[in-house]
């Protein structure tokens, strides 16, 4: 064979491995094909109108806080599913959730997760959304489902609509995730919180969840369903409420205040946003 034959099926064949590695990396690559990279601009107008957290920001804090959400957008999917109606404010609502429990910290990452999924209204413990025991808003994945989270696109409006209330869905679900983030939805997110919390923080959960259950507090009920559930909805109040939950329950307030503030030393969310 001549050389310059080698040399044009030498060529073919780089070409073919250069194309199947793009094909592979981004045509092929859901997540690549997913995210969309939207305006700054855009993104900071929804969070001015519809995110109490960033309002309360000063101007370089809100910067930072929209780098973040883009840097959310940009990597992690999200999806309409069963018919929902999802608009590029509900994907920016949807990452202001995941940033907001985890604002103050300077590395962080969702890692473990991949996938949003976004349903229409409230569903099972099947995802079924026409089932008459449809009751769920929010759910971290497990088993087939893992490293996905859905939301209802009803209850993450609600949850940051006109009227903030203590309930927001977007954070309780991704309070959940960093909970996870150690192996376990226990109620003690070990990448957060510092050693000398856990006996503090453990007493207080269990005090209040005994007192949820005996009628005598007016954190919702749901908080006393186990451990992890009295995180997320707690957290939810903090983020939503901070006046009125050091009101109500300072204890609460000043702990929560030194687990989102102060990570536990040397750790971090499984990765970095640089």
């Amino acid at each position: 064979m001549a050389d310059n034959q080698i040399w044009a099926l030498g060529s073919i064949l780089l070409v073919g491995i250069l194309l199947i590695w793009y094909v592979f990396k981004y045509v092929g690559n859901k997540k690549y094909r997913s995210t969309q990279v939207l305006d700054a601009r855009f993104i900071r107008s929804v969070l001015a109108q519809k995110v109490v957290f960033f309002q309360r920001l000063d101007a370089t804090a809100q910067d930072r806080f929209v780098e973040r959400v883009s840097y959310f957008l940009a990597t992690t999917i999200i999806s309409a599913e069963k018919g929902a109606q999802v608009t590029d404010k509900d994907r920016i609502l949807v990452a202001a959730g995941a940033t907001i429990p985890l604002f103050h910290f300077q590395d962080w990452s969702y890692e473990n997760l991949d996938e949003v999924l976004i349903y229409p209204g409230t569903f099972n413990e099947k995802y079924d959304t026409d089932a008459p025991d449809r009751m769920v808003l929010g759910m971290v994945g497990e088993g087939v489902m893992n490293r996905k989270m859905i939301l209802s696109l009803q209850s993450l409006r609600a949850g940051f609509g006109e009227q903030p209330t203590a309930g927001n869905t977007a954070i309780h679900e991704f309070v959940h995730l960093i909970d996870k983030a150690d192996g376990d939805i226990d109620g003690v997110p070990n990448y957060l919180i510092p050693d000398e919390l856990v006996r503090p923080w453990l007493q207080a959960m269990h005090k209040n969840m005994e007192a949820i259950r005996k009628d005598r507090s007016d954190i919702r009920d749901y908080a006393a369903t186990n451990e992890g559930e009295f995180l997320a909805v707690i957290s939810e109040y903090f983020f939503q409420k901070p006046k009125q939950l050091a009101i109500d329950h300072p204890e609460l307030y000043q702990l929560l205040n030194e687990i989102y503030s102060k990570p536990a030393p040397a750790t971090n969310l499984s990765g970095s946003n640089s």
